[in-house]
């Protein structure tokens, strides 16, 4: 034990040192993956002691890190860590605790089974929803829309877990032109192809008669409709009030992809934007972004809970199964982190007042930048600020990738550059914990500098 002590008071100093250098730090990094792999050198002939490795990693990463977690980070939505969630994460990693069975690892599974609990009233969403804690938002859309698929296919007369997709009718996908590329990804995994994509407006909202129409082209097919909470240029939210009747009135399963938005429905200012988005058949979002907790951590919930272990669930005559159902039950993944535990620590600490409070300062400080942006000379918002998301130009479209590229060579903060409605943009995330107005001002102060 005297060596693990020692290798983890290592761990301890450094995570301390990069968690202080935060708040002055660059954000982009000073070394390139190449550097940081030389440094790290070639793979040892003979065993060496566990603090000189933990000490050679942090001397060889520091100048390759970047600031992620810094208040400066506007990046792609990438939140920070709160500190109950850090800790939680650290005791996760010493428990070492498979969390997939009942009878095997019970504190930890209480853990997630209370964070489920917890985020279903949050959230206000139906408290005998399925709940499953998945790696991200790409494997929480992929649980929800594998449910999805095998049930619309089921309500057909087709069993895909005994046949597979080989000669059945085939699943329709509807999609609003501007979803989430993910959503594309995940759906190529399932078997399912392309979408169909359906009219978006101008905020990426998609269009309700314009999805109307499409589906009452269906023929009775099996069908899907993803909605999207938080479009990932504009933030916006679709009409979910108006789009999931419309939907289940064709007979299609609703699946509402919110990776960075669904945690609005936590806020009383900004409940509204998710307002009807309870009627709909699965949720998928992601806690390491609008929660603030580690990464790998994505949460899939599914209201019918029998059609989520149906599609999910295994069963092998060595495992230890409890009637109640089993978190492996819910996810892909047999070998499990505990990963709710951050989960739960983030909720704990936070209270409902204060999931309520991070959510709402995301939306001030990105009305912060709207307005810092507009007083810019040049500076033009081009999306309708409704969350967390900003997106402008400087002009050009060759001066607007100036501003980006200056911004990421000042290094006072990370601000993306991307394409929207066919223009250069630079892009806004706000979704840190320890982001301050003062963060912003700087940030603002420097996006002057650039655009001059």
């Amino acid at each position: 034990m005297p060596e693990m002590h020692e290798a983890l008071d290592a761990a301890h100093r450094l995570a301390v040192e990069w968690l202080d250098s935060l708040p002055t730090r660059r954000v982009p990094p000073t070394a390139t993956t190449d550097e940081v792999a030389a440094a790290l050198g070639d793979l040892p002939d003979h065993p060496r002691p566990a603090l000189e490795v933990i000490e050679l990693l942090g001397a060889a990463a520091e100048p390759g890190l970047t600031a992620i977690p810094s208040g400066r980070w506007y990046g792609m939505v990438m939140g920070g860590t709160l500190p109950a969630a850090l800790a939680a994460d650290w005791l996760t990693s010493a428990w070492d605790q498979n969390s997939a069975l009942r009878a095997v690892t019970p504190a930890t599974i209480a853990v997630e089974e209370v964070a489920d609990r917890w985020l279903l009233d949050l959230l206000g969403l139906p408290a005998d929803c399925g709940v499953g804690m998945a790696t991200g938002a790409t494997m929480s859309n992929f649980t929800c829309l594998a449910t999805a698929r095998d049930t619309v296919l089921r309500r057909a007369g087709w069993n895909a877990k005994e046949l597979g997709l080989v000669g059945s009718p085939g699943v329709r996908v509807l999609v609003g032109a501007e979803r989430h590329d993910s959503i594309d990804k995940v759906l190529r995994f399932l078997g399912l192809g392309h979408p169909e994509e359906v009219a978006a407006d101008e905020q990426g909202r998609i269009r309700v008669p314009a999805l109307a129409e499409a589906l009452s082209k269906g023929e009775g097919r099996p069908t899907i409709v993803v909605l999207q909470a938080g479009n990932v240029h504009s933030g916006a939210f679709d009409d979910f009030a108006e789009a999931v009747p419309v939907a289940h009135d064709a007979g299609a399963w609703v699946h509402v992809d919110g990776a960075f938005g669904l945690f609005a429905a936590a806020s009383p200012e900004l409940r509204h934007l998710t307002a009807g988005f309870e009627f709909a058949d699965s949720w998928a979002t992601d806690a390491h972004k609008t929660l603030n907790v580690p990464y790998d951590c994505g949460i899939a919930i599914v209201k019918d809970d029998a059609a989520m272990r149906a599609s999910m669930g295994m069963h092998g005559d060595y495992l230890i199964q409890d009637s109640a159902g089993e978190p492996f039950d819910r996810v892909p993944e047999m070998s499990r982190r505990a990963r709710a535990t951050t989960v739960w620590a983030a909720l704990a600490t936070l209270g409902r007042s204060g999931v309520a409070d991070l959510v709402e300062r995301f939306y001030r400080h990105a009305r912060m930048f709207a307005d810092g942006i507009s007083k810019i000379p040049g500076g033009e918002v081009l999306n309708d600020v409704v969350f967390s998301q900003v997106c402008a130009s400087f002009g050009s479209d060759e001066h607007t990738r100036e501003v980006v590229q200056r911004m990421l060579a000042d290094g006072t903060a990370w601000t993306t550059g991307s394409r929207w409605h066919g223009r250069a943009v630079l892009r806004v995330a706000l979704c840190n914990w320890s982001t301050t107005d003062a963060d912003v001002e700087a940030t603002l102060a420097a996006l002057r500098e650039a655009a001059a």
